[in-house]
């Protein structure tokens, strides 16, 4: 696992299996997937049989780490208790799939406190995926050369919206770390739409100051990387084609390079808009990785 690992987000149609034919035709040597419906509360378990042809064909091209995203409906500091349970009870399920899969890592956002305090919110956060993955056994997942963790994603920046700025998602981890193998996913498009600079170097530099002094470059296990369609600042969640965007290439290329992140996966979640528009993000990565 040595080299660069560099991927996108690929559907599982026709088997979750099939995500490592995807991932390898677009040229990447990691990806990421959803392992159930994104938009609702219930999923089907895993096939033992689908689980073993993954870890197989994975093996088979070194492809890694596998890396699945949550739900979007689970908001575990939601104010209404109802959304609440079901967001505990979904992201059990997202952990239980994780772990059949044999996936390094589950990234969540924490989701929205409106309603409630920013601490109040911080507070439920942490209680709700504590209460969701109580009994679960992780040192299972924890064999030689095994690195699994939960990773709390950095958000948009949106009001209410918990993970915004970088000191929120370092006190959820710091709730969560003493008991749960937990880390982070941030995402460049949701650092910059959010205030952080990372296109000027300036402010590369600066922002990277804050990621030490808050979550540290270690706790760094994936980096989304997304273009932006929207302003810095704007607090606006769309993301855009690599280069194509108000980030621009020189940023990714800088992000590419940092030595701070030479453990990190880097994996694309951006649009498509036609066919080929996977291969074509990871080619632009693999491109501004090797120059």
């Amino acid at each position: 696992m040595a080299k660069k690992r560099i991927g996108v987000h690929v559907g599982t149609g026709g088997g979750v299996w099939t995500a490592v034919d995807r991932a390898v035709a677009a040229g990447a040597n990691t990806f990421q997937i959803f392992s159930a419906s994104p938009r609702m509360w219930k999923a089907p378990a895993v096939k033992p049989a689908d689980a073993a042809k993954l870890l197989e064909l994975r093996a088979k091209h070194d492809v890694g780490p596998a890396v699945i995203h949550a739900n979007y409906l689970i908001n575990v500091c939601s104010q209404t208790e109802a959304v609440r349970e079901n967001s505990v009870t979904a992201f059990r399920g997202e952990v239980e799939r994780a772990l059949a899969l044999g996936a390094e890592y589950l990234v969540l956002h924490p989701g929205s406190w409106k309603g409630l305090t920013r601490d109040e919110g911080l507070k439920l956060a942490a209680e709700s995926i504590e209460r969701a993955v109580q009994g679960i056994d992780f040192s299972k997942a924890m064999s030689p050369g095994k690195d699994f963790h939960l990773l709390i994603e950095n958000t948009a920046g949106a009001e209410f919206s918990l993970g915004g700025k970088l000191e929120q998602v370092a006190e959820l981890v710091e709730k969560l770390k003493a008991h749960l193998p937990v880390a982070v996913c941030l995402d460049t498009c949701h650092v910059h739409v959010s205030g952080y600079d990372i296109v000027s170097a300036d402010g590369y530099i600066e922002t990277m100051k804050l990621v030490e002094s808050t979550v540290g470059f270690d706790a760094v296990k994936v980096w989304h990387c997304n273009d932006a369609k929207a302003a810095m600042g704007s607090k606006l969640d769309r993301h855009e084609h690599i280069g194509e965007g108000t980030i621009g290439a020189e940023a990714f290329r800088r992000l590419l390079h940092d030595p701070k992140f030479a453990h990190a996966a880097f994996v694309a979640e951006t649009p498509v808009d036609s066919p080929g528009d996977e291969a074509r993000n990871v080619g632009v990565l693999r491109t501004l990785a090797a120059g």
